[in-house]
């Protein structure tokens, strides 16, 4: 780490237009990993970060992307450099905090992906390959617990850790065993909702040791 101070100026040039929006104040909140609330005087400004997109908060490395914004941000002076609202509203821009831009430290430490599906610098995506290569942050998880967000906000994913529901929407079916299990929360409605007790062999409250490690 150490590019992005430089890269910071290229990437707040390219990204912004002429008749980008400054504010200054001081991050009062962090959301999950790619967006806050900065309080600029007296109001409020909620901000997305632009040009990355950060894991969900229910997906792997998610809690992690939240608190990798919170270290960089939380309780400090930022500026943001914004083209203005996105479309829920927020605040698109860049976060600076002194010299550090913090949308692309969060891609060279593997707390973010590039969200290529918006205009973004493309310095950010040799950051991004840079922290793949060197299995950073979400690029060390197992390839079966990562997912982009975009898919998994879509249901696309097939990662061991998404939340799913039972297939048995609600009902008890007629699964009995752990490898007919398809995630760890099925397996733990079978144990509380349908009484089936062998599957928490060593009973400590957690069925399936294998599929709710």
């Amino acid at each position: 780490m150490g590019q992005w101070c430089v890269i910071g100026l290229i990437l707040s040039v390219m990204l912004i237009p002429a008749m980008a929006e400054t504010l200054t104040g001081r991050v009062v909140g962090v959301h999950d990993g790619d967006t806050l609330t900065l309080l600029v005087g007296v109001r409020q400004v909620k901000v997305r970060l632009a040009g990355i997109d950060a894991p969900e908060l229910k997906q792997p490395y998610g809690q992690k992307a939240k608190q990798a914004l919170s270290d960089w941000a939380y309780g400090k002076a930022a500026r943001i450099e914004s083209a203005g609202p996105d479309r829920y509203g927020r605040t698109l821009g860049t976060v600076f905090v002194g010299a550090v831009n913090v949308n692309a430290a969060l891609v060279e430490q593997g707390a973010a992906w590039v969200y290529r599906r918006y205009p973004h610098p493309p310095e950010l995506e040799v950051l991004e390959a840079q922290a793949q290569a060197a299995k950073r942050g979400l690029w060390g998880l197992q390839s079966d617990q990562r997912c982009s967000p975009w898919d998994w906000r879509r249901k696309a994913c097939t990662t061991t850790h998404q939340p799913t529901r039972p297939k048995t929407s609600g009902s008890c079916g007629a699964k009995r065993i752990c490898k007919e299990m398809s995630s760890c929360e099925e397996a733990r409605f079978y144990l509380t909702r349908c009484g089936l007790t062998r599957l928490d062999m060593d009973k400590d409250g957690v069925p399936c040791e294998a599929v709710c490690r």
